[in-house]
C-alpha cells in the first residue's frame, strides 16, 4: 500500500493547513500506526494458527503456550513492524533506530526464555511427580530443569553480547582485546575455576543424573530429599524442614548415598533386642499382622531374622518395605512400637533382664554376683 498517496488524500480532505514538520509528523504517526496494526494481525493469525494446529493435542497446553508467548511475541511483531517500515521516514535518527534495535534483541530474549519455560511446562504436564512410583517423572523433571538453566544463561550471554556489539565504541574495544585475549583467558581460568568447575558439574548431573529431584539421600550424616537442582549448587532438604544447601561439585567428588537411584521403593530395618526365651514364631506372626493391618507396607518384603546373640540378650532385625522413603520411616516406627508392646503385654519374661546368680562361700555365708 502506498502510505504516501494516503496521506496526500487526507490532506486534501483536511481543513487545516499543515507545515512541513507537521506533515512528515503526521505521515511518521501513519506509518506507526498502520505498523502496529499489521503486527497485531500478524500475532492474531500466529495465535489461531497455535490453537486450531496440530503441534499440541491437549486444549491445556495450547491455553498454556498462547498465555505464555502472547505478550512477547506481540511486542516483537510491533517492533519489527516500526523498524521495518522506520527508512521511509526522515526526520528520524540513526539514535531512534539504534534503540529500536535493542529493544527488538531485549524482547527477542524474553520470547525465547519464555519459549523455553514453556516448553518444559508443556513437557512436565504430562508426568505427576505426586504418584508413588515417579522415577521416570523425576528423572525427566531433572533433565528439563537443568537443561532450561543452561539454555536461559547462554541466551542471556548471548543476546548482551549482541546488544554491546551494536555499540560501534564497544565493539572496536572488543577487536583491540582480541590481542590480548590470550592473557586475559587464563588470567579469567585461574581465577573463575571453581565457578567453571561448577557450572561444569551443574551440567554433567543434568546429563548423567547421579541425583534427580526428590531423590532420598544421605549427605554429610543427614537424611533428606533432593529439593532444587541448579547449575551451582544443591539444596537438600533434611527431614526436621532445615535446608543443606551444597555445591554441585560435591555429588561428583563426594561419596553419598542415594537410596531411590533406581527406584522409589524401598525397605526399612527394624532391630529389637529381648531376652533368650522370646518365642521366635510368635514375633513373626505377630510382624505379619502389623503389616498386614497397614497401608505403609507395600507387601514386597516381610523377614524377621536374629542377627546376634549376645551375653544377655539376642539381637533380632525386622526388614520390611514401603512404596516410598517417608512411608518406609513411618512403618519402621510402627513396627518397632507395636513389637515392643506385643513383647511387654505377652511375653514380659522375654524383655531383656540381668540374671543374679547366688554362691556360698566357705564360711556358710551366701555371696551374691550380679550377672
Amino acid at each position: 500500500m502506498d502510505w504516501g498517496y494516503l496521506y496526500t488524500a487526507f490532506n486534501q480532505f483536511n481543513m487545516f493547513d499543515l507545515t512541513d514538520f507537521q506533515a512528515q509528523l503526521l505521515q511518521a504517526a501513519l506509518y506507526v500506526l498502520a505498523s502496529v496494526v499489521v503486527g497485531v494481525i500478524l500475532h492474531f493469525v500466529i495465535q489461531l494458527g497455535l490453537k486450531r494446529g496440530n503441534l499440541l493435542k491437549d486444549k491445556t497446553e495450547v491455553k498454556t503456550v498462547t498465555q505464555k508467548l502472547s505478550a512477547p511475541l506481540r511486542w516483537l511483531l510491533i517492533l519489527v513492524c516500526v523498524y521495518v517500515v522506520l527508512p521511509q521516514i526522515d526526520f528520524f535518527e540513526e539514535t531512534v533506530q539504534h534503540i529500536l534495535q535493542l529493544l527488538i534483541i531485549a524482547n527477542s530474549i524474553w520470547l525465547i526464555i519464555r519459549s523455553i519455560r514453556v516448553t518444559r511446562l508443556v513437557v512436565m504436564s504430562r508426568y505427576d511427580l505426586s504418584q508413588e512410583d515417579n522415577l521416570q517423572a523425576r528423572k525427566v523433571y531433572t533433565q528439563f530443569h537443568m537443561i532450561e538453566n543452561i539454555l536461559v544463561f547462554i541466551t542471556i550471554v548471548l543476546g548482551v553480547g549482541i546488544m554491546l556489539m551494536t555499540f560501534e565504541g564497544i565493539r572496536q574495544i572488543g577487536i583491540s582485546l582480541l590481542t590480548s585475549a590470550g592473557i586475559a583467558g587464563i588470567i579469567l581460568g585461574f581465577a573463575a575455576q571453581k565457578l567453571i568447575a561448577t557450572i561444569l558439574a551443574g551440567m554433567q548431573i543434568a546429563i548423567t543424573q547421579p541425583i534427580r529431584i526428590d531423590d532420598v539421600v544421605i549427605v554429610e550424616g543427614e537424611w533428606g530429599w533432593i529439593e532444587e537442582i541448579t547449575l551451582t549448587f544443591v539444596v537438600v532438604k533434611i527431614w526436621d524442614q532445615r535446608r543443606m544447601v551444597l555445591p554441585t561439585t560435591y555429588f561428583i567428588e563426594t561419596p553419598f548415598q542415594n537410596w531411590t537411584r533406581t527406584t522409589s521403593q524401598i525397605m526399612g530395618t527394624v532391630f529389637i533386642e529381648t531376652d533368650f526365651f522370646v518365642p521366635f514364631d510368635a514375633i513373626r506372626q505377630e510382624v505379619t499382622r502389623i503389616l498386614e493391618s497397614t497401608p505403609l507396607w507395600d507387601k514386597r518384603v516381610n523377614v524377621v531374622q536374629v542377627t546376634e546373640a549376645k551375653a544377655q540378650t539376642v539381637e533380632m532385625r525386622v526388614l520390611v518395605s514401603a512404596a516410598d522413603s517417608p512411608k518406609a520411616w513411618d512403618l519402621r516406627v510402627l513396627v518397632r512400637e507395636k513389637l515392643v508392646e506385643f513383647i511387654r503385654d505377652n511375653y514380659p519374661e522375654s524383655l531383656p533382664r540381668t540374671r543374679v546368680e547366688m554362691k556360698d562361700e566357705p564360711n556358710g555365708k551366701p555371696n551374691q554376683a550380679l550377672g
